[in-house]
């Protein structure tokens, strides 16, 4: 299967997913982790599930602070404007006679993104 951590959302829902998986028969086996619940040697998946959790709960907040800290300093966040946004000029451009490939040097967007906003609608 995959990871135990990747297994559940959380300790309580990963042993759930366990018990559920032992009472249908079906054993845990995570050979990315060289990891068998079905052996007596490994029926300490909780603790590794805390471990994980945490690992993930500490990761979340981390990014947020870094999500955070890139704003306070002015870094614009998210996907760059798409060329709809200039769809306006891409028009213009194009019935003064530009070609479709110097409207995107231009404008600094993808060719296939000006020919997408100039392609009629259907």
């Amino acid at each position: 299967m995959c990871r135990l951590d990747r297994s559940g959302r959380s300790v309580t829902d990963l042993l759930a997913t366990l018990q559920e998986l032992e009472h249908l028969g079906v054993g845990f086996v995570s050979l990315t982790e060289a990891l068998d619940l079905t052996m007596p040697a490994g029926r300490w998946p909780g603790l590794l599930a805390i471990f994980a959790e945490f690992e993930r709960k500490v990761l979340r907040e981390r990014t947020r602070a870094g999500l955070a800290q890139a704003r306070q300093n002015g870094k614009r966040l998210g996907r760059p404007s798409t060329a709809a946004a200039h769809s306006t000029e891409i028009g213009k451009l194009y019935r003064a006679g530009i070609t479709k490939s110097e409207i995107a040097r231009r404008l600094q967007i993808g060719r296939t993104s000006v020919r997408r906003v100039l392609e009629p609608k259907q």
